[in-house]
């Protein structure tokens, strides 16, 4: 079937409201985002997305226009709501001994030891005041339900907004919050977990069974995320009640996206087939494939988020520069041994042959 008939044949009120040809949305990635997956996604008529965290005013504003430079068609900017769990501010003392644990691997790739910044996250209210300014068709949130001012800005503004459930609880605070669309995001999903209501521990439900259970409690569109990969993946979602599903890790690994040469390599292995959840690398739970850095690191020697998301961001970067994967984050979800594909358009294409 020729992929305009696809397209027409998956009209639904998620892609009237989001703008979008194709209910399929680009999972954001904090760090690894590219614009020209992003482009590339929203260009196929999907929602390409591009997740922020970490970005300030300037750089939130510099990725906008690129993208727009890169795509005529829409797309959605991504933040993480402030949870009132970050550690803001630590003890030099504290501070010093989760850089001790980390020395190896500084030392491993020819680094200095960081020094304590002033801070260690981006400050969200920059975050937001820039995002709304650079007007994406969407706005998406983790962590969270922005605050209603901003809501009511987005919409003024003819932005609208996304936000990330992980139980029927939180979809239903997002749709309170008044979010034009809700992810149901299941425990399979790559990255973090998302919860904001409950300890992510005590808020892992799997897609299969929170998606029906989130499309029977809110009225809004519902987006099913987590371990769908394929075209049997989005024909379970619509099947669970979805009307779009949002994918990660199998666009994670298309050469579009910003992902080391020897992580993508990673995700199309057998390797990828194992993945667990860990606080070693960012300090909040978070499902990846597992490298040195998780099984050596355990408590206390691991620093609260954003402090260790912090400090072991001073050398991942490099690690994934020199494909050393012993040393970097590994985000992906449980259904990664399904990846068959090394484009974005191909991915689609996989997804909307489920339709």
């Amino acid at each position: 079937m020729p992929q305009q008939d696809h397209a027409a044949s998956r009209r639904s009120r998620l892609t009237d409201v989001l703008g979008i040809d194709v209910p399929v949305v680009l999972g954001p990635f904090g760090g690894v985002s590219s614009v020209a997956l992003s482009a590339a996604v929203s260009d196929g008529g999907g929602l390409g997305s591009y997740g922020l965290y970490g970005y300030d005013g300037a750089a939130i504003l510099k990725t906008a226009a690129q993208l727009r430079a890169a795509t005529a068609k829409p797309f959605a900017l991504n933040l993480w709501v402030p949870t009132g769990s970050e550690t803001t501010e630590l003890p030099r003392t504290e501070f010093d001994s989760y850089v001790r644990a980390l020395q190896p691997y500084f030392e491993e790739l020819g680094l200095e030891l960081p020094d304590m910044p002033e801070r260690f996250m981006a400050d969200y209210g920059e975050q937001v005041e820039a995002t709304l300014e650079a007007a994406p068709a969407v706005v998406s949130f983790v962590f969270g339900v922005p605050a209603p001012e901003i809501v009511e800005e987005a919409h003024r503004r003819g932005i609208k907004v996304a936000g990330t459930a992980t139980t029927v609880e939180e979809a239903l605070a997002l749709e309170a919050g008044g979010v034009d669309a809700v992810v149901a995001s299941g425990m399979e999903s790559g990255g973090h977990r998302v919860s904001f209501l409950r300890p992510a521990e005590d808020s892992l439900v799997g897609t299969f069974s929170l998606v029906p259970q989130v499309a029977d409690a809110v009225s809004i569109p519902v987006i099913a995320a987590g371990g769908i990969a394929d075209r049997r993946g989005f024909a379970a979602a619509l099947a669970l009640g979805a009307e779009g599903v949002q994918v990660g890790t199998a666009f994670l690994a298309t050469h579009e996206s910003a992902a080391a040469p020897a992580y993508r390599e990673l995700l199309h292995s057998p390797a990828a087939g194992n993945t667990v959840l860990t606080r070693a690398l960012s300090g909040r739970l978070a499902r990846g494939i597992p490298n040195r850095v998780i099984s050596e690191l355990a408590p206390p020697a691991i620093a609260p988020f954003p402090v260790q998301n912090w400090l072991t961001g001073r050398f991942r970067p490099t690690a994934a520069a020199a494909g050393n994967t012993d040393l970097m984050s590994l985000w992906a979800g449980q259904s990664a041994r399904l990846i068959r594909h090394h484009s974005a358009a191909d991915v689609l294409a996989e997804l909307l042959a489920g339709a």
